[in-house]
C-alpha cells in the first residue's frame, strides 16, 4: 500500500501537502468521521481523493451540481484515475450500467447527487458497490439548502444504516460554528468525529468596500487599474449583459454568463474565460462553483450579496495562485434596507400565507376538500395583479407553501415534461395484460428513466418517439391515456408556470402550516443578512478579521492590505506627521518670533494646508500668540 505523499506525487504531481491536508487524510484513513473546512482554493478534493486511492474499494462522492461532478470526473480521468458519475439526463440503462461498473469494475470514485441516493435502483446496487468512504462536497448545503429546496440533503445519513462502519468526510469552504454543528448532527457523526478548520486568512487578498456615486465609473476604474483576469458579479441576468456591453465600449475584453443561457453557450463562455481568451466574465452567482482558475486578479460585486458566506466564497475565487489580488464590493445605502425587506417578504407571516393560499384556490376555483394532484397553468403576474399582491410577495408565499408540501410551484418556463408511476408494480402488470397497446410505451419508460417510480422524472417525448418509432402525437396521446387510467402522473411540458396541488384544498378554518420551522429559517437568514451588512458598514476593523470572526476563526491577525487597514495606517501616519509639525513649529519659535511666511519657509517639507491647521491648533490651545509686529511667538 502506498502512503499518502507517494499518491500525491504520483497522481497530482505535488511534492508536499498544503496545511491540514495530511492530517485530514490520516483521520479519514483511520476511519473517523471528519468535517474539514478549507478556504476556497484550499485543496478540499485532495482530502478525500488521496485516502480513496490508498484504500481498497470505491468512494461515493455526493456533490450538489452537475457542473461540479463533470469537472471533477474530467480532472480524475486526465490523471488516469478511474471514476464514474450519475447525473440527470442519463437513461435508465446508462445509470444501471454505471452502477454495475461501480459494483464490479475497477473504479475508485462514484459521483452522485443527493437525490440519487434515494432511488430504488441505487439502493439495489449499494450492497454490491461496498463503498469504503463517503465524501460530502459543499457540505454547507446540508444546512443551507436541506431545509428549503433540496430536502434530500437531510436524508444522506440514512446511508449509515446500510453501511455500518463506513466513515464520512464532509467538506466545505464556508460554515459558521452553528452550521458546522448542524452538518455533524445531520450526518450522525459519532463521538470520535474530528474537525479541521484551516485559517480563513487570505494574506494575498485585499478586501475593499466602496459606496461610489456611480458604480459603473468605479468598476471601470478598478478594472483598468488591476490588470489580468477578473470576475464581476451582478444581481440580475439583464445586468450581466448591460455591464459586459459597457466594458466592451471602453475597450475591455468582456463577456457575460448566467443560468438562462444554453448549456453550449455557458460551456463556451466559461472555457474562453478559463483559457484567457476572455479577460472579464460578468455573471450572476450561477458562475464560479467548482471552477479552478488560479490567476484571477480581481473579483468585483456590483451589489451586496445576501450573506457573508456567499461573499467569502465568491470573493475567494481571486488570487488562488498566492499573488496579490483584490475583492471589491460596490454598494449603495439602499441595498441593506432592501435585503432586510426581502427577508420579511421571503418568510411571510401566517395570515399572509393563509390569504395567498385562499386567493390561489379561489383563482383556480377549487372547492374545499378536493383538488389533490390537479395541475394548473399559472401566470403569477396576472394572479398578483388580480388579488393585489406584490409580485415578490406572491412568489415567496408560493415558495413557502411549496416547502410545506402543500403544492408544487414551477417558477421558470420551458420545463421538461415530468412523469411518475403512481400504480404499484402488481397493478402495472395487471394493466399491461389488459391494455397490450400501451405495454410497449410502459416498457420504454421503465427502460429509459431510472427513478421513475420514486419521484417525478423529466421525460422527453421526442426521445420516446424515436425509441418506439412512433409519431410524436401518438406518444403524447398514449401518455395522456396512462395519466387518465391513473397508472402514471404525467405533466406535459408547458411554456407557462404551473401549480400542482399536492393535497386537497384545506377548509378556511383548518389551514395548517408549520410556522415554527419557517420562523427558524427566517431568523437564520436574518442573521446572515446582518453579518454582510455589518461587514459592509465597518470602517475600522480589518476585513479579514471580520470574516475570520464570523467563521469562528479567532486567530486571524489584521491583514494590512484591506481598505480599513490601509486607512488606519494612513491615519496613524497623519497623526505622526502632525505631531512632528507641531514640535517643529514650537522649536522654531523658541529661537525667535516668526511671521507666517518665515514659518512656512522653515516648514517647507510640509503641505501649506497642514501648516495653517497646525498654527490654528497651537493658537486655540493658547500655546502660541502674536506680538505687536504680527509675528508668532511662544506664550
Amino acid at each position: 500500500m502506498s502512503n499518502s505523499l507517494e499518491i500525491l506525487k504520483k497522481y497530482w504531481g505535488h511534492q508536499q501537502f498544503r496545511p491540514l491536508q495530511e492530517s485530514i487524510i490520516n483521520a479519514v484513513i483511520e476511519k473517523k468521521d471528519v468535517l474539514a473546512l478549507l478556504p476556497t482554493g484550499g485543496g478540499k478534493s485532495i482530502c478525500f481523493q488521496v485516502p480513496a486511492m490508498i484504500n481498497e474499494g470505491i468512494c461515493i462522492v455526493v456533490s450538489p451540481l452537475i457542473a461540479l461532478i463533470k469537472d471533477q470526473i474530467e480532472n480524475l480521468t486526465k490523471k488516469g484515475i478511474p471514476a464514474l458519475a450519475i447525473y440527470s439526463g442519463m437513461s435508465f440503462f446508462e445509470v444501471k450500467k454505471t452502477l454495475q461498473n461501480a459494483a464490479f469494475g475497477n473504479y475508485k470514485f462514484l459521483y452522485v447527487s443527493p437525490e440519487r441516493l434515494e432511488t430504488n435502483l441505487f439502493a439495489e446496487y449499494l450492497p454490491a458497490i461496498k463503498p469504503t468512504l463517503i465524501a460530502i462536497d459543499e457540505a454547507h448545503c446540508i444546512s443551507q439548502w436541506g431545509y428549503d429546496f433540496r430536502p434530500s440533503y437531510l436524508k444522506i445519513a440514512e446511508l449509515r444504516a446500510q453501511l455500518p462502519g463506513v466513515p464520512i468526510i464532509a467538506l466545505t469552504a464556508s460554515a459558521t460554528l452553528e452550521v458546522q454543528n448542524d452538518i455533524c448532527e445531520k450526518l450522525l457523526f459519532d463521538k470520535t468525529q474530528v474537525r479541521f478548520q484551516q485559517s480563513f486568512e487570505r494574506p494575498n487578498l485585499s478586501y475593499s468596500v466602496f459606496e461610489p456615486i456611480a458604480k459603473q465609473v468605479k468598476l471601470l476604474e478598478v478594472l483598468k487599474n488591476v490588470k489580468g483576469s477578473s470576475i464581476v458579479y451582478c444581481k440580475s441576468r439583464k445586468q450581466t449583459q448591460q455591464i459586459s456591453d459597457l466594458l466592451k465600449q471602453h475597450q475591455l475584453n468582456s463577456d457575460y454568463y448566467h443560468a438562462g443561457l444554453t448549456n453550449t453557450e455557458r460551456t463556451t463562455k466559461q472555457k474562453r474565460w478559463i483559457e484567457g481568451d476572455t479577460t472579464t466574465i460578468v455573471c450572476t452567482n450561477a458562475f464560479g462553483m467548482g471552477i479552478d482558475k488560479p490567476d484571477v486578479r480581481v473579483v468585483v460585486h456590483m451589489s451586496m450579496p445576501e450573506s457573508l458566506e456567499n461573499y467569502y466564497q465568491e470573493a475567494g475565487r481571486a488570487g488562488r495562485d498566492g499573488k496579490k489580488s483584490y475583492a471589491v464590493l460596490l454598494q449603495d445605502k439602499k441595498e441593506a434596507e432592501e435585503l432586510l425587506q426581502i427577508n420579511e417578504l421571503r418568510y411571510p407571516n401566517l395570515d399572509t400565507l393563509k390569504k395567498i393560499y385562499q386567493d390561489l384556490m379561489n383563482f383556480f376555483q377549487v372547492p374545499a376538500g378536493i383538488g389533490e394532484n390537479q395541475v394548473f397553468d399559472f401566470d403569477i403576474t396576472f394572479f398578483a395583479e388580480k388579488f393585489k399582491w406584490k409580485l415578490l410577495q406572491a412568489t415567496y408565499g408560493l415558495q413557502a407553501l411549496a416547502q410545506e408540501g402543500i403544492l408544487s410551484f414551477t417558477e421558470s418556463a420551458h420545463k421538461a415534461s415530468t412523469l411518475i408511476f403512481t400504480s404499484s408494480k402488481e397493478e402495472l402488470i395487471e394493466f399491461e395484460e389488459r391494455e397490450p397497446l400501451l405495454e410497449e410505451l410502459i416498457k420504454a419508460l421503465l427502460r429509459s428513466y431510472e427513478g421513475i417510480f420514486d419521484y417525478p422524472t423529466a421525460i422527453y417525448e421526442t426521445k420516446l418517439a424515436g425509441f418506439l418509432s412512433w409519431p410524436i402525437d401518438k406518444v403524447k396521446a398514449a401518455l395522456e391515456q396512462l395519466n387518465k387510467y391513473n397508472i402514471v402522473k404525467y405533466t406535459p411540458r408547458s411554456d407557462k408556470q404551473q401549480i400542482i396541488l399536492l393535497q386537497n384544498r384545506m377548509y378556511k378554518d383548518d389551514f395548517k402550516f408549520n410556522m415554527m420551522a419557517l420562523v427558524k429559517r427566517k431568523t437564520k437568514h436574518l442573521d446572515r443578512i446582518n453579518a454582510i451588512i455589518n461587514y459592509s458598514k465597518e470602517q475600522s476593523i480589518c476585513r479579514s478579521v471580520l470574516i475570520g470572526n464570523y467563521f469562528n476563526d479567532k486567530k486571524i491577525q489584521p491583514c494590512g492590505i484591506c481598505d480599513n487597514c490601509i486607512e488606519k495606517e494612513s491615519n496613524q501616519s497623519k497623526e505622526t506627521d502632525t505631531t512632528t509639525l507641531l514640535n517643529r513649529i514650537k522649536i522654531s519659535l523658541q529661537k525667535e518670533d516668526l511671521d507666517y511666511q518665515e514659518l512656512e519657509n522653515e516648514m517647507k517639507d510640509f503641505h501649506k494646508k497642514n501648516i495653517q491647521e497646525a498654527i490654528q491648533f497651537l493658537q486655540s490651545e493658547n500655546i502660541i500668540t502674536t506680538n505687536k509686529e504680527g509675528k508668532y511667538k511662544l506664550k
